[in-house]
């Protein structure tokens, strides 16, 4: 909103001041055509230009005003140095150009310097660090530093859950390429990736609309982006670019990421560190699903999804069965528990509930 109350000031200036020099007497008469067309079109050019330069190049917005006092400075100072250029023009092309006429051009481009001088230093704040007296552009703290989320991330959609929790206070970014690779999912002929991509667009617009979540569409690029192949590698440059950290729940991206030296944030890490640990010796309840890879195994899993593989238990497909744990190993790309079986539930309950009854009988 800042930013477009400052175009607006910046158009009414423009205006005025071309007003106030072509309403003065030296316009009038065939004499005053060259000074009236040239400072006409030197404005509007000049004006124009300035205005597309800013608009056009969508990136971030106005942060602070001490950025407009810098670039008001450093504007000042180019225009007076680029005013002479304007009579040396003059004088070269033989424009037979008015003093009045030479100044008012000299306005005009002040103006414009100043204007985009301003927005170049409030758009480059947090790439290029200026170092004058009590102004800092470039933030240094760390938990603002925004955290780029990828595809894999968003149809996890643990991503608004750990957000809403307060546990992230830093910003989130999807850029528009993970965007696109999310549309593109959701139309897929297969039915499973379709419900994917459509669960990933569902989860994006629910956190949009949290007041609690700060989401944020970034559509700015860089040709190392652009030229980058692969969505992940798009994102490896992105989130270094932007001096982010990326949360992902793909274990070879993270894998990736850390070899080129990008933070990364996984939530498979981040769940697993979060579950109670589990220590030999341990006994728990598991419905076993499907038969293991060796000989003797069954394969359950916990309600967090976490795998279980109970030795003995492979002719029990479909029965709840007690296991004792062995061992658990735990990885980003999840966790596996280890257990021997020892008997079903129901027996165990059975067993329970029997010295009560014959407690009771007699």
């Amino acid at each position: 909103m800042l930013l477009w109350i400052f175009r607006a000031i910046f158009l009414i200036i423009i205006a005025a001041v071309l007003i106030s020099y072509l309403s003065m007497p030296y316009i009038a008469g065939e004499a005053g055509r060259a000074n009236f067309y040239a400072i006409l079109w030197t404005t509007l050019v000049l004006a124009l230009a300035a205005f597309l330069l800013d608009v056009v190049p969508r990136k971030k917005s106005l942060a602070a005003l001490a950025g407009v006092f810098f670039g008001l400075l450093v504007g000042m100072f180019v225009s007076w140095a680029l005013s002479p250029v304007v009579s040396m023009v003059n004088d070269i092309y033989n424009l037979q150009l008015s003093d009045t006429a030479v100044m008012a051009i000299r306005w005009v481009m002040g103006i414009c310097i100043c204007y985009l001088t301003i927005i170049i230093v409030m758009r480059t704040k947090d790439d290029v660090r200026f170092v004058i007296p009590y102004v800092e552009f470039a933030k240094h703290t760390k938990g603002a530093r925004p955290l780029v989320i990828d595809t894999s991330a968003i149809i996890d959609g643990r991503i608004a859950d750990l957000c809403q929790s307060k546990l992230f206070d830093a910003p989130l970014v999807v850029p528009r390429f993970v965007l696109a690779e999310l549309h593109l999912i959701s139309d897929s002929a297969d039915k499973l990736k379709r419900n994917r991509g459509r669960r990933g667009l569902d989860i994006l617009n629910k956190m949009q609309t949290n007041p609690a979540i700060d989401v944020e569409i970034d559509d700015s690029t860089t040709a190392q982006v652009e030229q980058a192949k692969g969505v992940d590698q798009k994102l490896i440059f992105f989130t270094k670019n932007c001096n982010g950290r990326l949360a992902t729940t793909d274990y070879n991206l993270t894998k990736v990421a850390q070899v080129r030296e990008v933070d990364v944030v996984n939530i498979n890490d981040l769940a697993n560190s979060l579950k109670a640990i589990i220590l030999p010796g341990e006994t728990m309840e598991v419905k076993i699903i499907k038969a293991g890879e060796e000989p003797e195994q069954g394969i359950g899993y916990l309600p967090d999804g976490t795998m279980v593989v109970v030795e003995g238990a492979r002719d029990k497909i479909s029965r709840d069965v007690n296991l004792s744990v062995t061992s658990s190993l735990q990885t980003s790309a999840g966790k596996m528990i280890f257990g021997k079986f020892e008997g079903f539930v129901q027996e165990r309950n059975n067993r329970s509930y029997q010295p009560q009854n014959r407690k009771h009988n007699s």
